[in-house]
C-alpha cells in the first residue's frame, strides 16, 4: 500500500488541501451505529456516573442535574468543532493533523501529545478499576484490597484489550459491543428498579422537583457551579473515539462527525436521567445510601447495589467492570492511532507510522501505547498511590489542553469561510470558538485549584501532586518535541519539508 491521498474530504466552503495519506487501515469497515457505540463506550458512562455524581452533589447538592448540562455545553461546542475539521481532513490523527494545519508543526505535535498523554494516563486508572472491580465479584471481595493482586489483574486487562486492539477492527468492535450490552442492560436493570421502587413509594426519597434546573438557585453560588460544572466537563471525555477510527468508517468525512454528535447528546440523556433517578431514590443526604454521603462518593451506585436490587446488587459490580473494560479498549483506539497518524506525517519516527499488513492495525503504535500504559501503571501503583490518583486527577488538564486546542484550529482554519453561510458562521466559528475559550479556562481554573497542597491526596513542595504531575507531564511533551525537532528522521517535520522515510505505512 502506497501513501497517495485517498480523500479530500475538503467540505463545503472548506480550505482547499485537506488530503489525507493513505495507511492502510481497514477503510470503510465501520458504519454510524459502530461510530456511535464506540463514542458511547469510550466515556465509560456507568463508571463515570458512579465515580463522579456523589463528588458533583457534594458541591451542587439538588442543583446537580442542571450542573451536567452546564459542563455539556462546552463539549458540545468542540464536538461541532471535530465535525467539522473532520469534513475537510478525515486523518485519524485528529487533533494532530488540524492543529497542525492551523497553526503549524509545534502546535500539532503537542496537540498529538495530549491525546496521548490523556490516554496513557487514564489507561492507569481504568486498569485499576478494573482489578478492583473483578476481585469484587469473587468470594468475599476481600482481595480487592491487595495491591500486587489489584495491579497484577489491572496489567492483564490492559494487555488483553492491547492484543484485541492489534488483531483487528472488527474483533475489536466484537468485544465492544459485547461490554456495550452488558453495561447498559445492567445499567437498565438498575434504573427499572428504582423507578419501580419510586412509583412503590420510596420511604426516604424525595419528589421530583424544577427547582433542580434553575440557574438562578444555582447561580447563587457562582463558585460552586464553576466547581461543579468542571467535575461534570469531564465526565464527558471519550466521545471523540470515533472520529480516531475515522479512516476506518464508511463516508469517513461525514459519519464519524455525525457520530461524535450523536454521542454527545446520547451522553446527556443518560446521565441527567440517571442521575435524576437516582437522586429520587437516595436523595442528596449525608446519611446511608444518600449521594451527599461522603463514605458513598467514591461510588454511589456500590452503595446503593444491595438496597436497591438485593441479592442482584452484582449486576452493578458486572456493569461498571463492563463499563471500565470497554472504555479500556477504546482509549487504546485514539491513542495508537493519533501516533500512527504522526510517524505517517513525520513527527515521529517512521515505525510509528506502519500499519499490521493481515490486521490493517497500527500495530507498532498499539503496541508501544499499551506498554507505556503498563509501565506508567505499575511504576506509579508501587511509587505511590496517592500520587497515581493525583496524576489521574490531572487529566483533566490534558484534556482540557487538546479540546480547546482544537477548537480554536477549527475557528482558524476555516476563518475564511465564515462570510459564506449563517451555518459556517456558527458551526465553524462562533461556536468552536466558545467551547475552546470556555475550556481554556477551565485549563487554568483547574490549575489553580490543584496548586492548593490541600487539593488531592499528595504535595510537593509545598504545591498540590496533581498540579506538579499535570505539569510535569505536559512539559514532558515539549521535551520530547524539542528531540525530535533534532532527530534526524522526524527533524524535517519541523521545518516543513517532506519527511523522508516517513510515509511507510505497511508491515509484516
Amino acid at each position: 500500500m502506497s501513501a497517495e491521498t485517498t480523500t479530500a474530504g475538503g467540505g463545503s466552503g472548506g480550505p482547499s488541501g485537506g488530503a489525507v495519506p493513505a495507511k492502510g487501515l481497514h477503510a470503510g469497515i465501520l458504519d454510524l451505529g459502530d461510530s456511535v457505540m464506540l463514542g458511547l463506550a469510550s466515556t465509560a458512562p456507568v463508571y463515570s456516573l458512579a465515580a463522579t455524581l456523589g463528588l458533583i452533589v457534594a458541591v451542587n447538592g439538588t442543583y446537580t442535574p442542571l450542573i451536567l448540562v452546564l459542563g455539556f455545553i462546552p463539549v458540545l461546542f468542540i464536538a461541532y468543532a471535530f465535525r467539522e475539521l473532520n469534513s475537510a481532513m478525515p486523518d485519524c490523527g485528529t487533533t494532530f493533523t488540524w492543529s497542525r494545519r492551523a497553526f503549524g508543526p509545534w502546535a500539532g505535535w503537542l496537540g498529538g501529545w495530549g491525546v496521548a498523554l490523556a490516554g496513557i494516563v487514564v489507561l492507569a486508572n481504568l486498569a485499576q478499576v478494573a482489578g478492583q472491580y473483578l476481585w469484587l465479584l469473587i468470594g468475599d471481595g476481600s482481595v480487592a484490597e491487595n495491591k500486587v493482586v489489584v495491579t497484577a489483574t489491572g496489567v492483564l486487562f490492559i494487555v488483553f484489550m492491547t492484543l484485541v486492539n492489534y488483531r483487528g477492527i472488527r474483533l475489536g468492535e466484537h468485544v465492544q459491543r459485547v461490554l456495550t450490552y452488558v453495561q447498559y442492560v445492567s445499567l437498565g436493570i438498575f434504573a427499572l428498579a428504582i423507578i419501580v421502587r419510586i412509583a412503590g413509594g420510596a420511604p426516604e426519597g424525595q419528589a421530583f422537583d424544577f427547582e433542580w434546573f434553575n440557574p438562578a438557585g444555582a447561580f447563587a453560588d457562582p463558585f460552586a457551579v464553576v466547581h461543579g460544572s468542571l467535575l461534570a466537563l469531564f465526565i464527558y471525555w471519550g466521545w471523540d473515539t470515533c472520529l480516531a477510527v475515522n479512516e476506518e468508517t464508511e463516508n469517513p468525512s461525514v459519519t464519524p462527525g455525525r457520530g461524535a454528535v450523536i454521542s454527545a447528546f446520547v451522553l446527556v440523556a443518560i446521565y441527567v436521567s440517571v442521575a435524576l433517578l437516582v437522586m429520587m431514590y437516595a436523595t442528596v443526604g449525608t446519611e446511608g445510601i444518600g449521594l451527599g454521603n461522603e463514605a458513598n462518593q467514591s461510588d454511589v451506585f456500590l452503595a446503593m447495589k444491595d438496597v436497591v436490587l438485593g441479592p442482584w446488587g452484582w449486576l452493578i459490580v458486572v456493569a461498571v467492570l463492563a463499563s471500565v473494560l470497554s472504555s479500556t479498549q477504546t482509549t487504546i483506539l485514539p491513542t495508537a492511532r493519533g501516533t500512527l497518524s504522526m510517524g505517517v506525517h513525520g513527527a515521529l519516527p517512521p515505525k510509528f507510522g506502519e500499519v499490521h499488513t493481515r490486521n490493517q492495525t497500527p500495530g507498532f503504535s498499539t503496541q508501544v501505547m499499551g506498554a507505556a500504559a503498563v509501565v506508567y501503571y505499575v511504576a506509579m501503583s508501587f511509587l505511590s498511590e496517592n500520587l497515581l490518583s493525583d496524576s489521574i486527577s490531572a487529566i483533566s488538564l490534558f484534556i482540557a489542553f487538546y479540546y480547546a486546542l482544537t477548537g480554536f484550529a477549527c475557528f482558524w482554519y476555516f476563518r475564511g469561510t465564515f462570510r459564506e453561510s449563517a451555518r459556517n458562521l456558527w458551526f465553524r466559528g462562533i461556536l468552536p470558538l466558545l467551547g475552546a475559550l470556555i475550556l481554556t479556562a477551565a485549563f487554568f481554573i483547574s490549575a489553580v485549584q490543584m496548586w492548593d497542597p490541600a487539593y488531592g491526596d499528595t504535595q510537593i513542595f509545598g504545591v498540590g501532586g496533581a498540579f506538579v504531575s499535570g505539569v510535569v507531564l505536559l512539559a514532558l511533551g515539549v521535551v520530547l518535541a524539542v528531540g525530535c525537532r533534532f532527530l534526524p528522521s522526524t527533524r524535517e517535520y519541523f521545518t516543513g519539508k517532506p519527511a523522508s522515510g516517513a510515509a511507510t505505512p505497511m508491515s509484516a
